[in-house]
């Protein structure tokens, strides 16, 4: 097998019977992961700096910074080096001479702490690492204990063992970071929902209710601190091993199965034996064996080791003993891990929509059982916020380093229920950082396609569209709009509420028009923009959008709403009336759309022209719609869509049959008079109008106003049901007015 690189040898490791009793009985498995070039932790070294580098926290040639004793640092000297980076490790002396040695000679600055600090070695090291981060600029921490990249580096190691076994019914590992063990157990749960987890930990660690002790010998496994990758949900059961019974254990594993390996993997072997015996014939176990004997040869494998330490003297259990968890133990025993106290889960928000149903996202949140985050760089645009009561973070929204750091030191992973956003320029981060975090969610590039329109055209290619071409210069539009025909639309490639969508009769009002859109460098949330404006065919026909809703590999169509837009050569959205009766051909196009996008989860808002030669798409947005359609939807039909998608981002399944089938409608309420808002008078008479159930007014005394250009310079909106909804809507409408100023 031809590799280019040593990092592109990682993975792939070896699958082994381990013999254990007579037949029939469990089928006892070990995954080498010790056969990688350095040990596990090349994986986790790996995945952690390219996806680093893919998304901007680490730049090329920038130096790394890790804190490690063993694997880990092996792991990051291996990758780190070999793709062209300084490297600094922070160690302790338990580092043994082999792997000092070596990472010495892999070109790494090696950083030995002296003494424990207040929560030991791990704490001493800690310490150290920030100073080195602080003079070294540009420097990048993989943070193993809290970067979601560590347990997202044992999907390949889930994928292997189901290639090789297909489901299983038992996963065995070792607990130090928690990576290895959730980030496998994770996956596999998706494909095994039976699957039982057993983690592997030492007598005085703090990882599962234990009381921390200095002095252990292991090395690892257990930690003084629990660190935020390891998820406590993901656990049936936990054991505990003196360093007698691990270095015993680890000895019997080579004599044994002539796997010569450390202590982590000794540990692993001694109770893959313990969950073997208790098993019914035909199950399957696997245990994850994470490293090489070498590093232990003056340790576990030197008896002057074991005397200079008092090792025999230690206490050694024959089989474990079963415990109430929190009862202090000092010889193998085992405890059930559904008795750990679980944290209060969380529902993170990247930012929200402003116009429609944000802030009730955040209030449902609660119904679900979770407390809703929001982050946001600008909470003062919300209006009721504070009144959700949600716990708001400020950061750098635009920045998806910058949220994967926010969240990374403010959250262990056991309190992320999901992540999610009612905003179309927020979607995109919300997909990234639910991959991340293996979290339910889009592909993250699925999600891209439908936010830029020209790859969402190009993505559409088999499907009826209009004549369009991507321009990113203003001299390439004459040609585009020789291609598309006059009138042609000009808009941005990647805005949202039709924010400079214009229709051009000229070519040259054409050029002028994609010139000043080609001129922003950001959108109005402060992103970078596309730098891309479509020019393409103006097609005519009513106007819909379809609401669908994905889950579990279908696409259920939950209704479509019929559309008026008015104020050309601006594209303003004035009336919404749902259910609209469409053909059938309607809801195929926008099912063919979603599987050609990879469109997978949750609600998605299609627009769509019925045009002559049948239904044309004109977007597909990858979120739920606005413009308050969802509360629309809610009051007609009693499916609640806000919530539904919620569910979704939870991983819980959609309740989508109506209970009820009415007529509804949304009237947008605007000025044709441009100025400063005075006053707005007639509200509760709209109110009192037969069928209204809803007006609400969004505009604000003493801002300015005029006839809309897109849906944010709508002043506020009317709802109403029934049969008579359109003269409803209509005569709300006609009760409101908005006195004006002239500036």
């Amino acid at each position: 097998m031809l590799r280019e690189h040593i990092h592109e040898v990682i993975g792939d490791t070896p699958l082994v019977r381990l013999r254990l009793g007579g037949q029939p009985g469990p089928a006892v498995y070990a995954k080498l992961e010790l056969a990688n070039p350095y040990g596990m932790k090349d994986r986790v070294a790996r995945n952690i700096i390219r996806s680093a580098r893919r998304v901007g926290a680490l730049a090329e040639g920038a130096p790394i910074v890790e804190s490690s004793s063993g694997t880990m640092a092996l792991g990051v000297a291996l990758v780190g080096r070999s793709m062209g980076h300084p490297v600094h490790i922070v160690t302790d002396p338990r580092v043994d001479r082999l792997t000092l040695t070596k990472l010495r000679s892999l070109g790494c600055e090696v950083h030995v702490v002296d003494r424990m600090t207040s929560h030991g070695w791990q704490s001493a090291r800690l310490e150290r690492l920030e100073e080195l981060m602080a003079g070294l600029p540009g420097a990048f921490w993989p943070r193993q204990y809290s970067n979601p990249d560590n347990p997202g580096a044992y999907r390949d190691l889930a994928e292997e063992i189901l290639a090789d076994l297909g489901p299983i019914d038992v996963l065995v590992g070792s607990t130090g970071s928690g990576g290895s063990l959730c980030g496998t157990a994770r996956p596999l749960r998706t494909a095994c929902p039976g699957l039982r987890v057993v983690g592997v930990d030492c007598v005085g660690s703090a990882l599962f209710g234990q009381t921390d002790r200095a002095g252990r010998l292991q090395s690892g496994l257990g930690n003084s601190l629990r660190p935020q990758n390891l998820d406590h949900t993901l656990i049936d059961e936990v054991h505990w091993l003196n360093d007698h019974e691990a270095f015993a254990a680890t000895r019997e594993l080579a004599a044994e199965q002539q796997i010569f390996a450390g202590n982590t993997s000794g540990s692993v072997y001694q109770v893959l034996k313990d969950v073997a015996a208790r098993a019914e014939p035909g199950t399957r176990i696997v245990g994850i064996f994470p490293d090489r004997g070498d590093r232990y040869v003056e340790t576990v494998f030197d008896d002057d080791h074991w005397g200079e330490h008092d090792v025999a003297a230690l206490p050694r259990a024959g089989r474990a003993a079963e415990v109430a968890y929190g009862t202090e133990v000092l010889t193998w025993s085992r405890a059930d891990a559904s008795a750990i106290p679980r944290d209060r889960r969380h529902l993170v928000f990247v930012e929200s929509n402003t116009t429609g149903t944000g802030m009730r996202a955040l209030d449902l949140a609660r119904e679900l059982d979770v407390e809703p985050v929001l982050l946001t760089s600008r909470p003062e645009r919300y209006r009721g916020l504070a009144a959700t009561g949600a716990e708001v973070i400020v950061c750098d929204t635009t920045s998806l380093p910058a949220l994967r750091e926010v969240l990374q030191r403010r959250f262990h992973r056991a309190e992320l229920a999901g992540v999610t956003t009612t905003s179309d320029y927020s979607v995109p981060f919300a997909a990234d950082l639910a991959a991340w975090l293996h979290l339910p969610g889009n592909c993250p590039d699925a999600v891209a396609t439908c936010r830029d329109k020209g790859r969402l055209r190009a993505a559409l290619t088999e499907l009826a569209h209009p004549r369009w071409t991507r321009v990113t210069d203003p001299g390439q539009v004459a040609a585009a709009v020789a291609h598309a025909g006059l009138p042609c639309v000009v808009k941005p490639a990647d805005e949202s509420g039709s924010q400079d969508v214009v229709l051009c009769s000229g070519v040259e009002e054409a050029i002028a028009h994609a010139a000043t859109v080609l001129a922003r460098t950001e959108n109005a949330r402060g992103l970078p923009t596309a730098g891309a404006v479509l020019v393409e065919e103006y097609l005519g026909g009513p106007e819909y959008s379809v609401e669908m809703f994905s889950h579990g590999g279908r696409h259920h169509l939950v209704g479509v709403t019929a559309k008026t837009v008015a104020g050309l050569p601006w594209f303003v959205e004035t009336q919404h009336l749902f259910p609209a009766a469409v053909p059938a051909s309607v809801e195929q196009v926008v099912r063919a759309a979603l599987e050609a996008t990879g469109f997978r989860l949750g609600a998605s808002h299609t627009e769509v022209k019925l045009t002559a030669g049948g239904p044309v798409i004109v977007e597909l947005n990858a979120r739920l719609a606005g413009g308050m359609i969802p509360e629309l939807i809610r009051r007609v039909t009693g499916v609640d869509l806000l919530r539904q998608q919620l569910r979704a981002a939870l991983g819980l399944d959609p309740e989508l049959t109506p209970e009820r089938q009415e007529r509804g409608g949304i009237r947008f309420l605007r000025s044709e008079q441009a100025g400063r808002l005075v006053r707005v008078e007639g509200v509760e008479r709209a109110e009192a109008v037969p069928g209204v159930v809803l007006v609400t007014v969004t505009a604000e005394p003493g801002s300015l106003i005029g006839p809309p250009k897109d849906a944010y310079g709508r002043l506020g909106y009317v709802v109403a049901t029934g049969d008579e909804t359109e003269k409803a809507l209509v005569a709300a409408e006609n009760e409101i007015r908005f006195v004006v100023e002239a500036e």
